[in-house]
């Protein structure tokens, strides 16, 4: 039975997707059979790896709508396997607000599948709605990327307050895996003050940082994980032991 994960942070541009693609990729290069769910509606998961958005027939939204099954949208990607989005997943927060069991929609959609993947890694939108709800209601652990900027810690406490309250009311079994910094410099002395920052927060729960680098960047026009773009990079390294250390708290 799958270990599901969900890459949570209501803060845009801290590397959700990233994290996502590349430990997914590392996950798989290590064995595991992963899946990658996008329930983002940018899709910028489903672009990075190369899916066209444009020609696919049905997505997530179509499973969370209940008018597909969730084996019926998956596609491949290199060793992975992907429940793409589309932009129609924007409309879904107000057209599901009414449905009777609503966080619970995609916990649902996953279980048919669940046994045949070892990881399942679903990449957040932007925000705390209830696609990021039913994700932290599906998951059995959360990691939080998070930018080496203060800015970026500011709704830090808000997220762990939500997380707190699903596993009250929703899934007792979540936990906080992790918290990720990412678009780390470290010739800076503010980001080596906001990572100490995180550490003094979530004592034993901080990952090693992953570091800026524009190859990240690259690696999304070029429809691949970096583990693929270029295995001998210093972030493709950092991501292989990011999925060491996911692993062993398996």
């Amino acid at each position: 039975m799958a270990r599901i994960l969900a890459l949570a942070n209501q803060k845009g541009g801290v590397g959700k997707t990233t994290s996502a693609i590349n430990l997914g990729a590392a996950l798989a290069v290590a064995g595991r059979r992963v899946l990658l769910v996008d329930v983002d509606p940018q899709a910028s998961l489903t672009d990075a790896l190369g899916i066209d958005t444009s020609q696919l027939a049905r997505s997530i939204y179509d499973v969370l709508m209940g008018d597909a099954l969730i084996g019926d949208i998956l596609q491949r990607a290199g060793r992975l396997t992907v429940a793409p989005a589309t932009i129609d997943l924007a409309a879904a927060d107000m057209q599901l607000i009414n449905e009777v069991g609503r966080e619970r929609l995609l916990a649902d959609a996953l279980a048919p599948v669940a046994a045949a993947f070892d990881e399942i890694l679903i990449d957040c939108p932007p925000s705390l709605g209830l696609l990021t709800v039913n994700a932290l209601t599906a998951a059995d652990a959360v990691i939080i990327p998070v930018e080496c900027h203060y800015m970026a810690l500011r709704g830090l406490t808000q997220l762990v307050q939500s997380i707190e309250k699903i596993q009250r009311r929703a899934n007792a079994r979540l936990q906080l895996l992790g918290v990720l910094p990412t678009m780390y410099d470290p010739r800076t002395l503010h980001e080596h003050e906001v990572l100490a920052e995180l550490q003094r927060l979530f004592p034993g729960k901080v990952y090693a940082p992953i570091r800026r680098s524009i190859r990240f960047a690259e690696t999304a026009l070029a429809g691949k994980p970096m583990l693929e773009y270029d295995p001998s990079h210093v972030g493709a390294q950092l991501y292989r032991d990011l999925a060491v250390e996911v692993l062993r708290a398996t």
